[in-house]
């Protein structure tokens, strides 16, 4: 039997797998926009926030067996089979097989990247912030594919397709979520 997972632990581990500054904060943002699609949807905000805390548990430590090496490391954790499942579906069609089919992993597969996109678009904003950031300029980078070139579009994209929701929506909602954490993902800036 499986033990209830709880945020302290999930911390804990990620921090034990990950040493870099830039992949927690990163783990932080996805953590929070879960929580807020989890909030929008009725569902568990604490699971999915824990799922996506630890999705990126394997990433600094294993690159190569990224969504991979996650499977052995929370088994051997004994995490309950659908928290693994949803880490590894993130992964789906560039590093795993394991298909989104969840609401939750859903949500998961598609703001992922877009974190990284958002997060790169505060950053080159005069105030530094997310809290003044706007749909209309994430649009506008997501056009220009040379900037923040290694976030995937496509994922992106299809996530939404998957989950039946505008893409200027789900931008909305992550921003929202991701203004949650600002200040411990450093983009409150200078407002």
């Amino acid at each position: 039997m499986s033990k209830p997972m709880n945020r302290e632990e999930a911390l804990a581990l990620f921090k034990k797998y990950n040493q870099d500054e830039s992949l927690l904060r990163h783990a932080l943002a996805v953590e929070a926009v879960m929580r807020h699609f989890a909030a929008l949807f009725g569902e568990d905000e604490e699971k999915w926030g824990i799922i996506g805390l630890i999705h990126d548990l394997d990433y600094e430590r294993y690159p190569n067996q990224h969504c991979i090496k996650v499977k052995e490391i929370l088994t051997a954790e004994g995490w309950p089979e659908d928290y693994i499942h949803a880490v590894q579906s993130h992964g789906w069609g560039i590093c795993s097989d394991v298909e989104p089919v969840e609401p939750m992993e859903k949500v998961l597969y598609t703001i992922d990247e877009l974190t990284g996109l958002i997060m790169a678009a505060a950053l080159v904003r005069p105030s530094k912030s997310l809290l003044d950031l706007e749909v209309k300029s994430v649009k506008k980078k997501w056009k220009d594919k040379a900037f923040a070139a290694g976030v995937n579009r496509e994922v992106i994209q299809k996530g939404a397709e998957r989950l039946g929701m505008e893409l200027d929506e789900i931008i909305k909602e992550t921003i929202a979520g991701m203004r949650e954490v600002a200040a411990e993902i450093g983009l409150q800036g200078n407002l």
